[in-house]
């Protein structure tokens, strides 16, 4: 199955799994340390988690208040004198600011279908190598001819997230935690490698 069609079947555990590897793979952008988003991975392990899901958010959104590696990306993504890193931060932040106090189906469903869109746009714009593939959503939807390796495997890090959460339940989340820790050590490496130059 597509990506899109993984999300589209994805119950509220899944889909709330998928959002928050999402973000934790780019938690770099956002100048946080690799621990920062493990009480919410915590709390998908059982349904009282759920009640507790928007105040451990309030918690990890005022830790990772600050700039990012990057610094401050104000504006909107493409105005402005902004660069491909600044509009990685900014996509990173609304992802982090968007996520829902409430861990209901369909917020969460709303949540992991723009973090899914965010986190490859972010893998795009940070990749060295060019990617010649069609749009995003095109990916998302199966059309991977093109992509570049970074992009393609971020792609391939949310389908193995879902795929893990529909097939094993609660029990997916570590294997699920697993592959997102491997795409934030990717992600770090990148963002280190940018500010070498830049420096």
């Amino acid at each position: 199955m597509s990506l899109v069609e993984l999300i589209g079947q994805a119950d509220e555990r899944g889909l709330a799994a998928s959002g928050l590897a999402c973000l934790d793979r780019c938690v770099p952008l956002l100048g946080g340390d690799d621990e920062i988003l493990r009480p919410l991975w915590a709390g998908l392990a059982d349904d009282a988690g759920a009640a507790e899901w928007g105040e451990r958010l309030e918690q990890v959104r005022g830790k990772l208040g600050g700039d990012g590696e990057f610094g401050a990306a104000d504006g909107e993504p493409g105005q402005g004198s902004g660069s491909s890193k600044e509009e990685a931060v900014l996509l990173a932040r609304r992802m982090l600011a968007a996520a829902p106090a409430e861990r209901s189906a369909a917020g969460v469903r709303a949540w992991a279908d723009a973090c899914s869109v965010a986190a490859l746009r972010i893998h795009r714009l940070l990749d060295p190598l060019k990617d010649a593939g069609d749009s995003v959503d095109a990916c998302r939807e199966g059309r991977t001819e093109g992509m570049s390796p970074l992009v393609a495997a971020e792609l391939r890090r949310q389908i193995t997230v879902l795929e893990l959460l529909a097939g094993h339940g609660p029990a997916g989340l570590r294997p699920a935690l697993e592959v997102s820790t491997e795409g934030r050590r990717v992600l770090r490496a990148v963002v280190s490698r940018r500010s070498r130059r830049r420096g």
